[in-house]
């Protein structure tokens, strides 16, 4: 639990500090997409399929930090960065070194409690090399689609 208490604190600090691009409404629907998301897509993953869980097998209260304030500000990094006006070449290699990095921060949360909370069933970190990316996508699908709302919303007016 002091893993998940330390990462929660640290990248909502550093995402509230350092953004410089994502306005308050695109924040709070960052965050809620993310929670929706990652929520149905575990309840899939970990309840459904039992590839991995956070803390038990259960349905655990203690996983809820990790389902509400854990993913969505590195999310909030993750558009904050983005170079959205660079070379695909770039923005590739974007896409993977964040991919990298969450691998490795997965392989970190493996640790024994208290410091981890993440535990693979059949799951290993391959899989995660080739699923996050997808869902990086469709975060930044997501998030360009609510920009685009956000344009028509001010031309409209």
């Amino acid at each position: 639990m002091i893993g998940l208490i330390i990462a929660i604190v640290v990248f909502n600090f550093i995402a509230f500090k350092t953004n410089k691009r994502l306005s308050a409404n695109q924040i709070v629907h960052i965050w809620t997409f993310t929670t929706a998301f990652q929520d149905t897509f575990d309840l899939i993953v970990d309840y459904i399929l039992h590839a991995y869980w956070y803390f038990t097998e259960d349905i655990d209260w203690l996983a809820l930090p990790a389902h509400i304030a854990l993913v969505p500000p590195v999310n909030m990094m993750f558009l904050n960065w983005f170079p959205f006006k660079s070379p695909l070449r770039k923005q590739l290699f974007y896409l993977i070194c964040w991919d990298i990095g969450t691998v490795i921060y997965e392989i970190i949360t493996l640790l024994p409690e208290p410091w981890g909370f993440f535990h693979y069933g059949w799951w290993r970190s391959w899989h995660s090399l080739v699923i996050n990316p997808i869902l990086m996508l469709i975060l930044l699908g997501y998030y360009k689609w609510i920009c685009r709302l956000e344009k028509k919303l001010i031309i409209g007016q």
